[in-house]
């Protein structure tokens, strides 16, 4: 009875298995795509908001690990053979421990992004490339993403004095063509780089989805990614 069982078990798997492979596209209605783009879409925002908003998040990741701009490394090296490693360390420190906070406060509004996605959004993602997904959340969040950083980052930096004086320096180097304007700001360049942080989370969570929709153990994403690939 167990052998039997089990038979049956792997005709179901292999029926799902089916139904999913014979969806193209096209069979897919308006509601379907928009529900399955929004439940991956949460899901991959929840996912990179965990990742990074935790201790290390940014500063344990090479990928997304916020350096000094590099027009400034020479400064950097500068400080470190003049004694001054701790102080350096502690920038690079605080830069990025300030983006772990920042990041914790994305998750709604990337969640309102998703409940406002219209099924023509829904069908250009899966028509798009491998990063439409992310390419919507940059498009429709970037702006209030950043407004609501850049306040934490300022809270954060405000406790290292050396912020102030990468502000003078970098501005300095910032006239004289230097350095670029965006990053002549402290905490401007750190916003900017937490942002650009959480897309890449966002773009490796699409890349997994839609990789493995199977593994994800949602039938809704099993037949909207299914049908994708083929």
């Amino acid at each position: 009875m167990l052998h039997f069982a089990r038979i049956i078990g792997l005709l179901g798997t292999l029926l799902i298995s089916a139904q999913v492979l014979a969806v193209g596209v096209g069979d897919l209605s308006g509601k379907e795509a928009s529900a399955g783009l929004k439940e991956a879409l949460s899901r991959g925002a929840d996912m990179a908001v965990s990742q990074l908003g935790k201790p290390n998040g940014f500063m344990g990741d090479a990928r997304v690990r916020i350096p000094l701009p590099k027009s400034l490394r020479a400064a950097e090296k500068m400080m470190r053979t003049l004694g001054m490693k701790k102080q350096a360390d502690e920038l690079i420190e605080t830069m990025n421990r300030a983006a772990e906070l920042a990041v914790v406060e994305a998750k709604p509004i990337l969640l309102e992004s998703v409940q406002k996605m219209t099924i023509d959004d829904a069908r250009g993602i899966l028509a798009g490339g491998d990063d439409a997904a992310t390419q919507y959340f940059r498009r429709t969040t970037s702006t209030a993403l950043g407004k609501k950083f850049l306040p934490i980052v300022k809270q954060a930096t405000a406790k290292v004095q050396l912020a102030d004086q990468y502000n003078e320096y970098a501005g300095q180097a910032a006239k004289l063509g230097l350095l670029e304007e965006k990053d002549a700001n402290l905490d401007s360049y750190v916003t900017q780089k937490a942002l650009d942080g959480l897309f890449v989370m966002i773009a490796e969570q699409e890349k997994s989805i839609r990789q493995d929709p199977v593994g994800t153990g949602s039938k809704l994403l099993q037949t909207v990614f299914g049908a994708v690939g083929k």
